[in-house]
């Protein structure tokens, strides 16, 4: 899983980036102290919100051309049970959320998609492991793979970056969970160049690969020291692009931009989703998206919004 890409033999094509968010209403005191005047270019398909009956208005159905079998779902922070500071449709466990309301959204996330959405213990690393009926939650990894119906790769985020994958004829699906280290990686070999050399993909020819970028911590907000500048541009100079000056000693990051980069270098060019925009931006978008670094700062906590992707018959 660690051996460097081939880059011979790569067929680039071009895809449009587009954005497609949900509907949403303040509904937090403190929302409009972040919410930005960006706005959002279209909305969710409501074709496929006709078969996900209980889905979030505001939850994201990905605008991309995927297969058929092939479904995928962000949810938002709207359409839960939880109480402040994680209201209310938190996911995660670790996050001194009452573990009943968290059984709850988590169930409620099931019903809507389902099949059983398979929650990993996210480290911010780059290993994958490949799903199944057996498969347990709090599975250690920060990516996962499925060639089964019945269960969902799920990856959960308040800032990170999620990322969801098949192939064009939907044999497979996958997501990644893609904070600032694990999209680094070593080297040059973060999670998503592990994800696409293990044995389960790799018999994919990178131009059969569909990629949709889900919300993150925004360009305009996301102040790095020189440690991430030099965690991704040590091993790649290109990846300079990417970070603007801010503070002295603090750089402006765009860690979708800095993905799609990654994912180009593979030969991947159906890129869909997150361009960067301030409407993706999770920390300045309050009433529609958790933030760790918003949240946590005001309240020392943070709910998890969860990107899922799986298969059908």
């Amino acid at each position: 899983m660690g051996s460097a890409l081939s880059m011979r033999s790569l067929h680039m094509k071009r895809a449009a980036l587009r954005i497609t968010l949900g509907s949403f209403r303040g509904f937090s005191d403190y929302s409009s102290k972040y919410e930005t005047a960006a706005t959002f270019d279209s909305r969710p398909s409501t074709r496929f919100l006709l078969f996900m009956k209980g889905a979030h208005p505001s939850w994201i159905t990905p605008d991309w051309p995927a297969p058929p079998r092939v479904r995928a779902l962000m949810t938002s922070r709207q359409g839960g049970v939880s109480g402040a500071p994680w209201d209310s449709m938190n996911l995660g466990e670790h996050v001194g959320d009452l573990p009943a309301h968290v059984q709850a959204n988590r169930q409620h996330l099931s019903d809507v998609i389902g099949v059983r959405p398979v929650f990993l213990n996210q480290v911010h690393g780059v290993d994958s492991v490949v799903l199944g009926a057996a498969t347990l939650n709090g599975t250690p990894a920060d990516a996962c793979i499925s060639m089964e119906t019945g269960v969902s790769c799920t990856v959960m985020v308040a800032d990170c970056l999620p990322v969801l994958l098949c192939d064009a004829q939907g044999r497979w699906v996958a997501a990644a969970h893609a904070g600032w280290r694990g999209l680094a990686g070593l080297g040059g070999i973060g999670v998503l160049e592990n994800l696409l050399v293990s044995a389960a993909l790799s018999e994919t020819h990178t131009d059969q690969i569909l990629v949709w970028l889900g919300p993150c911590i925004g360009p305009q907000v996301f102040e790095v020291g020189p440690e991430v500048l030099s965690a991704f541009c040590d091993s790649d100079p290109e990846a300079a692009l990417f970070f603007r000056p801010s503070t002295p000693g603090k750089w402006l990051a765009d860690l979708a931009g800095v993905a799609r980069l990654r994912l180009k270098r593979m030969g991947i060019v159906q890129i869909f989703g997150n361009n960067s925009a301030p409407a993706w931006c999770t920390v300045t978008q309050a009433s529609v998206y958790f933030s760790h670094r918003r949240d946590s700062r005001l309240f020392g906590q943070s709910g998890r919004m969860a990107a899922c992707i799986w298969l059908t018959d």
